[in-house]
């Protein structure tokens, strides 16, 4: 498999994204239409269908038999960042010259989130099973002569992970599991030299003017996929026949990627491609959850998710080949985010109303990773919060159908301030701020073999 300079973080750190919006970071949170229904309160203690070993692997021994759930949820964001783009330098005066089109309206392009679980149980203690979903994708672009293109004008991710898992029932109350994350991650990302370049040479010197390319010119371009490999463990505990805990703690998964790097800042105009890798390690996250059967018809759910993202702290590409960038660069600061670790908290309900329906509804508050001193435009990240309703129908004995709708509105204060130097020339400043909503509707079919 050919390797090319390009990770889910750089592609989410370089370029504008639709993902941060409905989950911190780069995250998706869209694994299940069922658990969508609740705003994904209760997950980790869960057992709807096959598709509960996605969040927690121990849950697996609570289906019978072989059973299988697919689904999709078809994400529709709105994502503005709004803000005045001016430029910094001594060859065009003491004060900074503002740019005409700061702002980047819905940038953010609609996608559908596939997911499919196998769940077989092999007798009254073991169970085994195989999810197959997405935990980061995004998908934007900006005319290549943006006033913003310099910090990001395109970029197309799409990921899937294999998770194969294994349960074991220890006893009537208590269930542990484990199992295998397999991350695949394809995309391409890149940036170029905005519109407002070819309106400033003429007040340059004839000899500077010479050296900025037209605007729309390529500055990065990288595109290539790779695997990365974690684990997962999870445990439940039934405290009584109505109250039921869960855990769960999925691995961060380290990926460290060889590949190529093109465009001028890189090359410096000249056709070539430079061999480089980039570290990168995707953040750990746990969970806590309880699910509460109240009466016959009516239960609730509550969860605290946690996410390690304080570990996406910098992004440095390396280039040890014999071809160097411009400068004979070993390495390049590709982008510095400094998250923090974040927090989500989800409170949910679900309603038998009779042998065939069932209603789902919930909220939950996700809190930002981003810091207001190094939130970017490409990662605007912000506190969301989540209002979901759903339903589930008893088609026939075997086959059940799950609906969901959820609106995510971002919320509080999303501060931008940021910096990109413009071919050592001048200085390329923004400042403003990001909001936006997000729109998810699900289907989820499962089957009980």
């Amino acid at each position: 498999m050919q390797k090319r300079l390009l990770t889910l973080a750089v592609t989410a750190a370089l370029l504008s994204s639709t993902t941060q919006l409905h989950a911190a970071g780069f995250q998706l949170a869209e694994y299940s239409s069922t658990g969508l229904g609740r705003a994904f309160a209760g997950e980790a203690a869960m057992a709807d269908n096959a598709s509960a070993q996605g969040r927690n692997p121990a849950m697996l021994t609570y289906l019978e038999g072989r059973q299988l759930s697919a689904g999709g949820i078809y994400v529709m964001p709105n994502v503005d960042v709004k803000g005045d783009v001016s430029l910094s330098s001594p060859l065009l005066g003491p004060d900074p010259v503002k740019m005409q089109g700061g702002d980047a309206l819905d940038v953010a392009d609609s996608a559908l989130v596939p997911n499919f679980y196998y769940s077989n149980q092999l007798n009254d203690q073991w169970t085994w099973g195989l999810a197959v979903n997405s935990n980061y994708g995004l998908a934007t672009e900006l005319p290549a002569t943006h006033a913003a293109a310099i910090f990001g004008n395109k970029t197309s991710v799409t990921t899937v992970e294999f998770n194969p898992n294994v349960a074991y029932r220890i006893n009537d109350a208590v269930s542990v599991g484990g199992g295998v994350r397999i991350v695949y991650g394809e995309g391409e990302i890149g940036a170029s030299l905005p519109g407002w370049v070819d309106g400033i040479k003429p007040s340059l010197p004839a000899q500077v003017a010479a050296m900025l390319p037209p605007s729309g010119t390529e500055l990065k371009s990288m595109k290539g996929d790779d695997i990365g490999y974690g684990w997962q463990l999870g445990a439940s505990w039934q405290i009584t026949p109505a109250h039921r805990l869960g855990l769960a703690y999925h691995s961060g998964v380290k990926l460290d990627l060889d590949g190529h790097a093109s465009g001028v800042i890189y090359t410096g105009g000249q056709d070539v491609s430079i061999e480089g890798y980039l570290p990168l390690e995707l953040p750990a996250f746990a969970e806590i959850a309880s699910h509460h059967q109240l009466t016959d018809n009516w239960a609730m759910h509550a969860s605290v998710n946690w996410t390690d993202w304080s570990v996406f702290d910098q992004l440095v590409a390396y280039f040890p080949g014999e071809v160097k960038p411009k400068g004979d660069l070993e390495s390049d600061l590709v982008k510095e985010e400094h998250f923090e670790d974040n927090w989500r908290f989800a409170l949910g309900t679900t309603y038998q109303v009779n042998n065939a329906w069932l209603v789902r509804a919930g909220v939950a508050l996700d809190k930002t990773a981003a810091t207001d001193e190094w939130r970017t435009t490409t990662i605007p990240d912000s506190d969301r919060l989540w209002f979901s309703v759903g339903a589930g129908y008893q088609a026939s004995k075997n086959l059940n159908v799950d609906f969901a709708v959820t609106y995510i509105k971002a919320t509080g204060d999303t501060p931008i301030n940021e910096q990109q130097n413009l071919l050592n020339l001048a200085t390329v400043n923004f400042n403003g701020e990001a909001s936006g909503n997000v729109w998810l509707a699900g289907i989820q079919m499962s089957y009980k073999m």
